[in-house]
């Protein structure tokens, strides 16, 4: 079995593609998506059409759960409060039969492979608070990539491989115990390179390849302009 596994899309169909391509090429069974798929690009609804046509075993992501929070009404994080404009107009643009999907979402997975298991989760929540909303603000702060951060926020975690997302560096730290992996943001970097994971059966447990692939990443640029996704000036600077 493979499993492709890729993290923060965040609405960038042109990256999504591009991954999905070499995941064709490489015959991987099953997609993960780590969370974000919507947000900050400007194809939310595209991202989950592509993802549900390939059957993606999803959870949910900060983004995605602060536009569903808007759209029932619950209302919007405080400390995203900087993001609240354009989470609106995400609000606005998603079609309700993605906004069903994304409601559904657990936020973690896991599955036995290769006599290991892999536990997915967008980025880590302490067990006693997996049950709150986002506007409570479940996710732990974003630290530094090292080892000894990545086991004090994963280091409990069930599984031999943890996968995650959220940061958008490309994590890959290892101990006797466990492997922890963040593949990228697929979709939101300041090159042209689309980033995720392929996951297979080898002969003593999990192969595990990070990919980066080219993108058209001016095709993704325009429509962020002709669509007048709102702050994107911002984020362009900071993210793209």
């Amino acid at each position: 079995m493979k499993i492709g596994v890729v993290t923060d899309v965040h609405g960038n169909l042109e990256a999504l593609e591009a991954a999905l391509q070499v995941m064709d090429t490489e015959r991987v069974d099953v997609i993960w998506s780590l969370g974000d798929m919507i947000a900050m690009g400007p194809d939310s609804n595209a991202v989950m059409e592509r993802l549900l046509d390939r059957g993606a075993h999803m959870i949910s992501g900060n983004h995605d759960e602060a536009v569903l929070s808007l759209l029932a009404g619950y209302g919007h994080p405080e400390s995203y409060a900087h993001t609240r404009p354009h989470h609106e107009w995400v609000a606005r643009q998603l079609e309700t039969r993605y906004a069903d999907v994304l409601e559904s979402l657990p936020r973690t997975m896991s599955v036995e492979m290769a006599g290991e298991t892999v536990f997915g989760i967008h980025y880590h929540i302490p067990t006693d608070r997996r049950h709150v909303t986002i506007v409570e603000e479940p996710f732990h702060e974003i630290l530094e990539p090292t080892l000894e951060n990545m086991q004090r926020l994963y280091g409990a975690y069930e599984g031999e491989i943890v996968l995650f997302g959220h940061h958008h560096p490309v994590h890959l730290f290892e101990d006797d115990t466990k492997r922890y992996v963040n593949p990228g943001a697929l979709g939101v970097a300041k090159d042209d390179l689309a980033r995720f994971a392929i996951l297979s059966e080898g002969e003593t447990g999990i192969d595990l390849e990070l990919k980066a692939v080219p993108y058209d990443k001016r095709a993704f640029l325009e429509k962020m302009e002709r669509y007048d996704v709102p702050q994107r000036d911002v984020m362009l600077r900071l993210f793209y």
